[in-house]
């Protein structure tokens, strides 16, 4: 999944497709995770106002009965 500028709002992308908008980077970031969890883990990157990654983390899935790590 990807969080990624878009004016002053933050919207978060998986699969090619536009999951949600936030006015908040940070809850652009949490909605992400919990997407992932939800859709068996994955990366979560964060990109900058110039496109480039600045941040990328790796989300494990929700329901692993191993739990973390």
């Amino acid at each position: 999944a990807h969080v990624v500028p878009n004016g002053t709002n933050w919207d978060l992308k998986g699969d090619g497709a536009l999951i949600s908008t936030h006015r908040v980077q940070e809850e652009a970031l949490s909605t992400g995770r919990q997407w992932l969890r939800d859709h068996g883990g994955g990366e979560l990157f964060l990109h900058g106002e110039d496109g480039a990654v600045r941040a990328k983390d790796t989300v494990a899935p929700g329901n692993d009965p191993r739990g973390h790590g």
